[in-house]
C-alpha cells in the first residue's frame, strides 16, 4: 500500500479511505502514526512507506494488539500500553530505550515488540524521552530502562544504563501517577500531589533539591563575550561551545528522586518537561516554570532560577511542553472551573509557527484558531503542536516537515488545522514526538 500525498491536506473527509477500520467491537483501538520515519518511530514496515520513509497522513501501525489504551512518544521512539498492562515499543534503540536485546538487528527496531522484563508488572501508563523509557505499575511503582549519562534513570549515583526495566526504589510507596522527561531531567507526580525531580538540574529546570542552583554551561545567555583578538564571531562561538562541553564533563546531577523545595507546601496537579525547561501546575491553579528561557518558554518576567510563577491570565487545566515551547489548556479566569469554555494558550519558541498564533512569543496568549473547539489536551514536539478536542477531533499546527502534522503535505501551518483524515473517527489520545506523531483511535 502506497501513501498518497494529499495536496495541502484538504481532501474531503468523505473521500478518504477507511482501510484501517474494522467492523468489530467498539472497544478495539488502533494506533496510527505520521511524520518522520527515519528512526523507525512510526512502527510502519517498509512495505507500506519504504525503508526509513515518512508518512504524511495518519497510518495504522500493524502488529500491535487491538486493546491499546494509551501511547507515548519519545524523541525518536514510541510506546504503547495495552489493557492487559503490557508495554510495546519501537523506534530508535541506540540507548536501549526499547527494552529489548541491544544486539537485536537495527532493521527490526521499527517493528513493535513487547518490552522484556516487565512480565511481573501490570503497567498503567508509559512515558518516554530521547534516551530512556518509563512505565508506572498499577501499584504506583516506577520502572525505567535505557541509557542516560545525565542521571535521568534515577537509579542511583553513577548508574547510567539498564537494558531491562528496573524499579526506582527511592520512590517505593509514593504511588506515582505521572512522569515527564526532558533532556536529562525528570519529574514524577504522586497521587497525593507530591512532586519529585532528578537528573540534570542546571538552570533550575527541576527546582531546588538540596543543592545550590547552577547555570548550564550550554545555556546561550551564560556564554561570555570573547576578546577582540579572536578572528571571527564563528571562531568565538565554536570556542565557547567547546569550553561549555568541557564544563559539562562535571555536570550538575541529582542521581535519585528528591522533593522540590520551592513546592513543599503545594499540591501538584500536572507536570510537563520540555528539552531543558519544566512546567508545574498546582491544584490551586498556580503555574510554575523553571529551566532555560532562551525562547521565552518560561512565560515569566522573573529571571530567578528555579520554579517561579508564570505570568498567565488564564486558569490552566493541563499543560504540555515541546522542545522549546509551552502549551496549556485553560479556562478563562471568569469561567467556572468545571465549565466547557476551554482554550489553548501558548508561549515560547515560534520559529515554525508552533505557537499557532501571532503576538509576543514570551507571553502566554490564546490560540484563537481553536476558540469554540473545546480542547481537552495538547502535546508539543520539536516544532509542531497537537490539540485534541471534546468532539474527539485532532488539530495540528506548526512545522509540517516529514508530514508530522498528518495533513498530507510538508507545508507549515501558522494556525490550527483539522486533521481531516481522522474525521468520523473517535480520537482518544494524541501525542507528539520530536518529529513524529501518534494517535490512538477507537473503532
Amino acid at each position: 500500500m502506497m501513501l498518497r500525498l494529499l495536496k495541502h491536506g484538504r481532501t474531503p473527509a468523505g473521500r478518504l479511505p477507511r482501510r484501517w477500520m474494522s467492523s468489530g467491537s467498539h472497544s478495539k483501538t488502533t494506533v496510527m502514526s505520521f511524520g518522520d520515519g527515519s528512526h523507525g518511530a512510526l512502527g510502519l514496515p517498509s512495505s507500506i512507506i519504504g525503508m526509513g520513509s515518512d508518512a504524511y497522513e495518519p497510518t495504522p501501525i500493524p502488529g500491535l494488539p487491538p486493546d491499546v489504551v494509551s501511547v507515548a512518544a519519545g524523541h525518536f521512539h514510541s510506546l504503547a500500553v495495552t489493557s492487559e498492562g503490557h508495554v510495546w515499543a519501537w523506534g530508535r534503540n541506540n540507548e536501549g530505550q526499547l527494552g529489548r536485546d541491544p544486539l537485536s538487528p537495527r532493521e527490526t527496531w521499527n517493528e513493535p515488540k513487547r518490552v522484556e522484563g516487565l512480565h511481573k508488572v501490570r503497567v498503567q501508563t508509559a512515558f518516554a524521552s530521547g534516551v530512556i523509557s518509563a512505565a508506572i505499575g498499577d501499584d504506583g511503582s516506577l520502572w525505567v530502562w535505557g541509557s542516560s549519562k545525565r542521571g535521568q534513570l534515577g537509579l542511583g549515583k553513577g548508574i547510567t544504563n539498564t537494558a531491562l526495566p528496573l524499579k526506582i526504589e527511592t520512590l517505593s510507596g509514593e504511588d506515582i501517577v505521572k512522569v515527564s522527561l526532558g533532556w536529562g531531567h525528570a519529574l514524577a507526580l504522586a497521587k497525593n500531589g507530591n512532586l519529585f525531580g532528578w537528573g540534570y538540574y542546571a538552570d533550575g529546570r527541576i527546582g531546588k533539591i538540596g543543592r545550590e542552583l547552577e547555570i548550564s554551561p550550554l545555556e546561550s545567555n551564560s556564554i561570555k563575550p570573547r576578546s577582540r583578538g579572536e578572528s571571527s564571531a564563528i571562531e568565538a562561538a565554536e570556542k565557547s561551545v567547546m569550553e561549555a562541553i568541557e564544563k559539562e564533563k562535571d555536570m550538575p546531577i541529582i542521581w535519585e528522586p528528591g522533593s522540590i523545595e520551592e513546592l513543599h507546601e503545594l499540591k501538584v496537579a500536572d507536570v510537563a518537561c520540555g528539552l531543558d525547561h519544566s512546567l508545574v501546575l498546582c491544584r490551586d491553579g498556580m503555574l510554575f516554570s523553571g529551566g532555560s528561557n532562551v525562547y521565552g518558554q518560561l512565560g515569566r518576567a522573573i529571571k530567578d532560577l528555579g520554579m517561579q510563577p508564570v505570568d498567565i491570565n488564564f486558569l490552566p487545566l493541563s499543560i504540555a511542553s515541546g522542545l522549546g515551547h509551552s502549551l496549556a489548556v485553560c479556562n478563562d479566569r471568569s469561567s467556572e472551573p468545571t465549565g466547557n469554555a476551554t482554550s489553548v494558550v501558548s508561549w515560547g519558541w515560534n520559529k515554525s509557527s508552533q505557537l499557532g498564533r501571532e503576538g509576543p512569543d514570551n507571553t502566554p496568549q490564546v490560540v484563537e484558531g481553536l476558540i469554540g473547539e473545546s480542547p481537552v489536551s495538547v502535546s508539543g514536539g520539536r516544532a509542531h503542536s497537537l490539540a485534541l478536542t471534546a468532539k474527539k477531533e485532532l488539530w495540528a499546527w506548526g512545522c509540517g516537515r516529514n508530514g508530522r502534522l498528518g495533513l498530507g503535505s510538508s507545508a507549515d501551518e501558522a494556525e490550527p488545522m483539522l486533521v481531516e483524515y481522522l474525521e468520523g473517527s473517535d480520537v482518544i489520545q494524541a501525542v507528539a514526538g520530536l518529529d513524529h506523531s501518534l494517535v490512538l483511535v477507537s473503532e
